[in-house]
């Protein structure tokens, strides 16, 4: 009897909103009529988010594409010879051949949409737990030393060495440390971090298993937004996992080191995703900024010392643990080293991950990778870095995706989000929008963030209802300022970004005539304040 024909059907959050559960039931029910074994493999997505559903069957020569499959598409798929690999219709040939796949630099998804997410016999045949098998072979401080080599830096946004902040919590003395995964993925048009759990999630255990090692730390939490369920469901039963095979506990792969991993739901708040916040609901309590001094590093979690980390931060550890520093140093430009995952969201014709060095210019991830806008218009704006990122025209396409060059730029790459807009966005009405985000969003403890956003919603309202818009244009610009230097964290701080940005880079949005009395307003906030406005300056709408 032939052996089953294996095919891999995406349990990803994203697949299944577009119907890969109806899809694996309606192969199963089709392979059945048709007197076909097959075993299916609920696998992560390959990130081509437009080809999903995406099928593949593994044949002899490797796994061969078909998407988007609809479950209505199944039956007539199977007849043409879909469990064999044939070309039929929705097919793109060999999935490793598909260029928009072939030409990226898989490092932290290297696995994912590759392996069984829950197979620890998979993950292993992949390169699972190499990193962390080298790591407890070498000294806490030389793992250390490994990840600072390798320039690898924050991916949650800011960019901060990570090799650094472990060396911190590796010298600090104290009995107890821990380890946080900060997954509270909030920022818009930003889905890595789910992906990266639901698609490989050993990948996270192991990374944090390797920074308990290097840092002397026995305790783990991966904070989870709740606004991901499948991804919690993933991580918690790979605990489990784990557990049961000796990668998490006492004694780890028959080592000195024990580490216990937990994951805590976060309650929605955008703010948690600053790492103080986020300690503060680790423990128990609303998520608000803490002031620093003093830094996690050495004062965190309950007081001791904590390595906070993004999850593509440390689900890049294992392959520089496994393949060496030297190896994910050399990929990379000047000090942005290694890869990025970015994230193609918005109006943009082909939506997903592209993993790949540093230095690719926008215009190559936009135009390129993401194939220009998807309603066919003109692309007219690109926000980079989530909702506190700047808007970066067209002409700013040449701009290589590294930190320093965004810096230099006014602009940040952030969590490497890339969000697309067509000619038809109203600039101004972004920019209100970045201060409107802000006012909803700020934890409220610090007054130049609680207080300046709700100001800078209304002084957009005066500029965009035309009310003596140049010196409403100067008054924005000095409360952006203030924001800027006066806000505890980057939640004030950074919302200046896409506000100066709009202003600067399209600025006739700024300057159209006013909305006429009797003419329907945006939204009753935006007519309150007209209304109010009008009272404040004297003058009719």
């Amino acid at each position: 009897m032939s052996a089953p024909v294996t095919v891999y059907v995406p349990a990803d959050s994203a697949a299944r909103s577009v119907g890969a559960d109806e899809v694996a039931d309606a192969l199963a029910t089709a392979a059945a009529d048709a007197g076909r074994d097959i075993r299916i493999v609920r696998n992560g997505s390959r990130g081509m988010l437009w080809l999903e559903p995406l099928v593949e069957v593994e044949t002899a020569e490797g796994r061969v594409a078909y998407g988007p499959v609809d479950a209505a598409d199944v039956g007539e798929l199977v007849g043409a010879g879909l469990l064999d690999g044939a070309p039929t219709r929705l097919s793109h040939g060999r999935t490793a051949q598909i260029d928009w796949l072939a030409s990226q630099q898989r490092v932290t998804f290297r696995r994912v949409g590759v392996i069984d997410p829950l197979s620890v016999e998979d993950y292993v045949r992949h390169g699972g737990f190499a990193g962390l098998t080298r790591a407890l072979e070498m000294s806490p401080a030389d793992v250390v030393t490994a990840v600072t080599e390798s320039g690898l830096r924050g991916r949650g946004g800011a960019g901060f060495p990570a090799g650094i902040k472990w060396k911190t919590v590796h010298d600090a003395p104290a009995e107890l440390k821990f380890i946080c995964a900060n997954a509270d993925e909030g920022d818009s048009g930003t889905f890595a971090d789910r992906m990266l759990m639901e698609g490989d999630p050993f990948t996270l255990i192991e990374g944090m298993t390797i920074a308990a090692h290097a840092v002397g730390a026995t305790e783990g939490y991966i904070y989870l937004r709740s606004e991901y369920p499948d991804a919690v469901a993933t991580m918690r039963q790979a605990i489990e996992i784990a557990y049961s095979r000796g990668w998490l506990g006492e004694r780890i792969a028959g080592s000195e080191l024990s580490f216990d991993l937990f994951v805590r739901v976060g309650a929605g708040a955008y703010i948690c995703g600053e790492e103080t916040s986020m300690l503060e609901s680790l423990e128990g309590r609303r998520g608000t900024v803490r002031a620093k001094p003093p830094i996690p590093a050495l004062e965190g979690l309950f007081g001791q010392p904590t390595v906070v980390n993004n999850v593509l931060t440390l689900g890049s550890v294992p392959m520089i643990m496994a393949d060496g520093p030297a190896a994910y140093q050399e990929l990379g430009i000047e000090r942005s080293r290694g890869t990025q995952v970015f994230q193609l969201a918005g109006n943009v014709r082909r939506g997903g991950i592209v993993e790949t060095a540093f230095g690719i210019t926008l215009g190559e991830l936009v135009e390129g990778y993401g194939g220009g806008s998807g309603s066919g218009r003109p692309v007219r704006a690109v926000q980079v870095g989530g909702p506190l990122g700047a808007y970066l025209p067209t002409d700013r396409f040449d701009l290589p995706m590294d930190y320093e060059g965004f810096a230099a730029a006014n602009a940040m790459i952030g969590h490497g989000g890339v969000v697309v807009f067509d000619d038809t966005v109203d600039m101004a009405r972004q920019a209100r929008f970045a201060m409107e985000f802000c006012a909803i969003e700020s934890c409220g403890k610090c007054t130049p963030c609680r207080v300046g956003a709700v100001r800078g919603v209304e002084t957009i309202d005066k500029i965009i209802g035309g009310v003596d818009r140049e010196r409403n244009l100067i008054l924005l610009d000095s409360l952006c300022d203030t924001m800027t230097k006066g806000s505890l964290c980057a939640m004030g701080g950074l919302t200046p970004m896409p506000v100066r940005s709009a202003v600067q880079d399209f600025a006739e949005d700024f300057d159209r005539p006013p909305v006429q009395t009797g003419l329907p307003v945006p939204d009753k906030f935006a007519a309150d304040t007209a209304a109010r406005n009008a009272a404040l300056m004297g003058t009719e709408e």
